[in-house]
């Protein structure tokens, strides 16, 4: 079976603590429990489409020559992608997060980009023209070069797909409309809104909903903002605020809340759910992921995230 989703993006080592509480600056919080983990947001975005589409993914990415590449790239066979467009450089060392976890599931990361930082659009342009004919989806993050994603976005497009942009970790510099314009389905978060925008998306309904459509007057065609443990909102051209609460769950960590969301949507989009069914099965997939240990090891299956909707 041909991929239906193309993820381009970033692909880390996740060297994590898990501590009762966050450092302040100049803080040393002692009694963590430590534990290394495959990640990079672009590797947990193709994991947890690959986890709930029916489909192979077809992941885009680069590590460097070194162990840590070669144990990423070992997992990542594990899971079900193509991974023929995933480059391994020589001089380049593979990405690396440190991760601070809280016993609440907040976290504090801090990135070393190594090879994702070398990945050109040239490597997007050498995917053969039948991986983006045969896709419906393609999904894109920020850990990559701009130049980069948006090579894939035009490519994208090129070919008719459905473009996510998760625009993680926020860059002001995405809001220039020949950029928004390639984007069906932007994906920010509360924090990233605020950033692009100057609305502070978490004080009420109403700054949510100015933040979501200044973001489509930039060119976007659909918002949907992620709000955490309140779930999210969907702001699309029929104006309404369409509103899909998180399930209840212990938040033990939320490391990959957002990637687990954005690979899940990818998935449900391109199997031919409509877009307020694919939201749902998207925040079931991400409530799932934050009761759970770490980024990849939190992502969840198809058919766990289908139970939890039948529940």
């Amino acid at each position: 079976m041909s991929p239906q989703v193309i993820v381009l993006g970033s692909i880390n080592v996740d060297l994590v603590i898990r501590s009762p509480k966050l450092p302040r600056p100049g803080e040393t919080v002692l009694g963590g429990e430590f534990y290394q983990a495959s990640g990079g947001k672009g590797a947990n975005q193709a994991v947890a489409a690959a986890r709930t589409s029916p489909a192979p993914v077809a992941f885009i990415g680069a590590v460097g020559a070194d162990e840590l590449g070669r144990s990423s790239l070992k997992s990542l066979r594990a899971e079900n992608l193509e991974l023929r467009h995933v480059r391994m450089l020589d001089g380049h060392a593979t990405g690396v997060a440190l991760i601070a976890v809280d016993e609440h599931g907040q976290n504090q990361i801090s990135v070393a980009s190594g090879a994702n930082a070398a990945l050109t659009p040239a490597d997007v342009e050498a995917v053969p023209d039948e991986i983006f004919a045969q896709a419906k989806v393609f999904l894109a993050c920020l850990e990559s070069p701009l130049e980069t994603v948006i090579a894939g976005l035009k490519r994208a497009k090129q070919f008719g797909l459905t473009t996510i942009l998760n625009p993680a970790p926020a860059r002001i510099d995405i809001k220039d409309r020949a950029i928004m314009e390639l984007v069906d389905l932007l994906t920010p978060n509360e924090s990233e809104a605020e950033l692009l925008t100057g609305w502070d998306a978490t004080n009420d309904l109403e700054d949510s909903i100015i933040a979501c459509d200044q973001l489509r007057q930039l060119g976007v065609q659909r918002v949907v903002l992620t709000r955490g443990a309140a779930g999210c909102m969907l702001r699309d051209e029929t104006r309404d605020a369409s509103l899909f609460p998180a399930r209840d769950v212990t938040a033990i960590d939320a490391t990959a809340a957002g990637d687990c969301f954005n690979g899940a949507l990818a998935s449900s989009l391109a199997s031919g759910l409509p877009l307020r069914d694919a939201v749902r099965f998207a925040v079931a997939a991400a409530g799932i992921s934050v009761t759970r240990k770490g980024a990849i090891p939190s992502l969840p299956s198809r058919q766990e995230v289908e139970q939890m909707l039948n529940e």
